[in-house]
């Protein structure tokens, strides 16, 4: 892999955030020549400081006091004067002098004299800056938590930072449904170890992988599991992994999308690890808990990280293993500069510190699709006995025969095949129900011309809070009592979908006497009980079930597929296999009833072939030239801010364009934040792998050249952002 031509990105040096910039001539201001003593030894530090401004995105040299000589270490925080301001930034290394050809500003203080900016950590922000065209501030904002002094005197004072671990900090953790933030119900036990165990041995690839693991390799794999509850559930599985790796004396990171997610690998992890050899990192959690175990990472106390996005810069010591829990998920994507997606945060740590890696999820992605045809990475996936043993039964009321049976089915929300699965369901236990929305109503449109309900005062939608509420602006909360269609001119409203309040209400009636339980919005549920009881949740919002759900309806299937987005049909498929995963297996009676009309993303789940699915995308997408076939860059800002910015890097590339166009069209008419000023427009930028990493460096430093000059206003810049198409 030394030519970086199969993964999807470009390993970028240590030192590649900190080439000379338009400001190499001028760092930091000269002391007085009566300024304090300096360090006997390496008396130049060199600083990078807290900034996200891209012409700052470098080190700068400050002359280290004799006083701070023995705390001014690299990867401290300090503070230090720039540009007649006290900033906060982290030194990289110590020199034995500077190039700057004056006398240098001395630092002005030590912050803290634990090293929280570790080598391998420098190394891997500056590639993930490298890669997305960010600074390393930026990068690493997310990378290192806030700190905590007084965790940090009782890491200094020898004291364990295990006192407190039983007082975790939830004023910000959502709930789980016992009101608690700790593991969810039902999650692994010790006596589920070895059933995880055999459950890897069912999977083809599944036993040599984790041989290779406690031999102390380092392999590969895309995992696909196919149950997603139960000792052979994939916390479980991911455990085993863990604990082969552990076992050859060698550290791990895993990273979950949310909180649920988290719950449950946590407890699966304590289930087969020592006692406080794993460290969870969120910032669900709090800053006390959340900085508490990165020190104790930090300082080898523990070996095992588990968390969301930032848990991917955890300082794991003796790095084996890299793990990613269904990468598809957009919760993966740092919402913050530079935008970093998890995966490809992994991927680069994998290849940097020689680790493992093993992405698993319940369908496949694209990118992981792409990684296991190129051959870098091995397939881990389920012979098909094994597929037809374990998984449900899916029945798909849009197909010939069952439209024979019902010829109502294609339009009606709950076809015939689905109200007898719930039935049916309903006496062997649990039933779920998949919507695609929250709330009630969400959306309106005109009774006559089925044009979208638009407020006359500011344009944006209307909407129902309740079954006898007004309708109202969902933008500035305006009733629309006397509303007419602009379109049409008719004055009469209907519901343009069903939320998932809609959905529970008309089900109760549907079933009366049976309990109805609703996930979604800010009541997401972790776990239900094994009781008979409907429950209907959004997508991505579904509980877990002990025993695995009965049944299972996936409704407003041609809603999801019907979405404006490239990876509508891909991201439709893996929220219909996590939720299918929670389905009992076929054998003992589980039952999937989906109802969509597309015949090739219903076939992926009749067939239960995700890899299947990925192959037909990726073949796609390859012969349209679309990502993840080559990388993509979205410049969005003002049109003249993004026209010099794109003619500025064309002056050093050559690359396919689209653009500029306006960001959302219904948007820029109609949303109050756009109709004033001049609305936002966008330019794509497609970029081949070959030209990647010079790409990147001439986005960089077209941002910085902008930002220094200030010849144009600030732009957007996200790379491989799965919202632009």
């Amino acid at each position: 892999m030394s030519d970086g031509s199969l993964l999807p990105f470009a390993v970028a040096s240590p030192s590649a955030s900190h080439q000379p910039s338009l400001l190499q001539g001028f760092p930091s201001r000269g002391s007085d020549a009566d300024g304090p003593p300096l360090a006997a030894s390496d008396p130049v530090a060199r600083v990078l400081i807290e900034s996200s401004l891209p012409h700052l995105d470098r080190s700068f040299d400050y002359s280290v006091p004799a006083e701070l000589d023995g705390t001014a270490l690299p990867g401290v925080r300090v503070k230090v004067r720039f540009s007649g301001q006290e900033l906060n930034g982290y030194v990289l290394e110590r020199t034995e002098s500077s190039e700057a050809g004056h006398a240098l500003t001395p630092l002005l203080k030590v912050v803290s004299a634990v090293p929280v900016l570790t080598p391998a950590l420098l190394e891997l922000a500056s590639s993930v800056a490298a890669r997305y065209a960010g600074t390393l501030s930026d990068v690493l904002r997310t990378a290192i938590p806030p700190r905590v002094a007084r965790l940090e005197k009782q890491l200094l004072s020898g004291d364990s930072l295990l006192d407190g671990l039983d007082e975790p900090d939830t004023s910000d953790k959502p709930d789980t449904p016992d009101g608690h933030g700790g593991a969810a119900q039902g999650s692994a036990s010790p006596g589920t170890a070895s059933q995880a165990q055999a459950a890897w041995a069912s999977y083809t690839n599944g036993a040599p992988y984790l041989q290779h693991l406690a031999g102390g390799g380092s392999p590969r794999a895309v995992l696909t599991a196919t149950q997603g509850f139960g000792a052979a559930g994939w916390p479980g599985l991911v455990a085993s992994a863990v604990a082969a790796v552990r076992s050859s004396g060698r550290g791990a990171v895993v990273v979950v999308p949310d909180y649920r997610d988290l719950d449950r690998m946590e407890a699966a992890l304590r289930a087969v690890l020592p006692a406080g050899d794993v460290a969870r990192l969120t910032a669900d959690d709090g800053p006390t808990p959340r900085y508490r175990s990165y020190l104790r990472l930090l300082s080898g106390a523990a070996k095992v990280a588990v968390g969301t996005r930032s848990a991917a810069y955890a300082p794991v010591e003796d790095l084996g293993l890299v793990v990613c829990w269904d990468d598809g998920d957009d919760l993966h994507i740092d919402q913050r500069a530079p935008y970093a997606h998890t995966r490809e945060v992994l991927l680069l740590r994998s290849e940097q510190e020689s680790a493992a890696c093993l992405m698993a999820a319940h369908s496949r992605s694209t990118e992981l699709q792409r990684l296991v045809e190129g051959g870098w990475a091995v397939p881990v996936e389920a012979p098909r006995p094994v597929v037809r043993a374990s998984t449900p039964r899916v029945l798909n009321t849009a197909d010939s025969f069952e439209q024979e049976r019902d010829p109502l089915a294609k339009i009606a929300r709950l076809p015939g095949a689905a109200w007898r699965a719930a039935k049916e369901g309903l006496e062997r236990g649990p039933v779920l129900v998949q919507v695609a929305r929250a709330g009630y109503a969400p959306s309106l449109v005109c009774e006559d011309c089925r044009e979208t309900a638009r407020c006359n005062n500011c344009q944006g939608p209307l909407a129902i809070a309740g079954q006898s509420a007004m309708p109202q602006c969902r933008w500035c909360s305006t009733p629309a009592p006397e509303w007419r269609c602009r379109h049409c001119g008719g004055v009469r409203l209907r519901r343009g979908a069903a939320g998932v309040l809609r959905t529970a209400e008309e089900l109760g009636r549907a079933f009366p006497g049976k309990a109805v339980v609703t996930s979604s919005g800010d009541q997401v549920k972790a776990t239900v009980s094994d009781a008979r009881a409907l429950v209907v949740a959004t997508v991505g919002a579904e509980p877990i079930a002990n025993g695995g759900y009965a049944a299972a309806l996936l409704l407003d299937g041609n809603s999801l597929l019907r979405r404006e987005n490239l990876r509508a049909g891909e991201d439709t498929v893996r929220r219909w296999f996590n939720a299918a995963a929670l389905v009992r297996p076929a054998n003992e009676g589980g039952l999937v009833v989906i109802t969509a009309d597309d015949t090739t993303a219903t076939g992926a789940l009749l067939r239960w072939d995700p890899a299947g699915f990925a192959s037909r995308e990726l073949a796609l997408r390859q012969e349209l030239q679309l990502p993840p076939a080559v990388r993509i860059a979205s410049v969005t800002g003002k049109r003249a801010d993004v026209v010099h910015f794109t003619e500025s890097l064309a002056e050093s590339i050559q690359l396919r364009t689209a653009g500029p166009a306006p960001v959302s069209l219904t948007q820029s008419a109609q949303h109050p934040a756009q109709r004033e000023g001049e609305p936002d427009v966008r330019t794509l930028i497609f970029i081949p792998y070959a030209q990647a990493a010079v790409a990147t460096r001439s986005m960089r430093a077209v941002k910085a050249a902008s930002a220094a000059k200030r010849t144009s206003g600030p732009v957007q810049l996200r790379l491989d952002g799965v919202d632009v198409l």
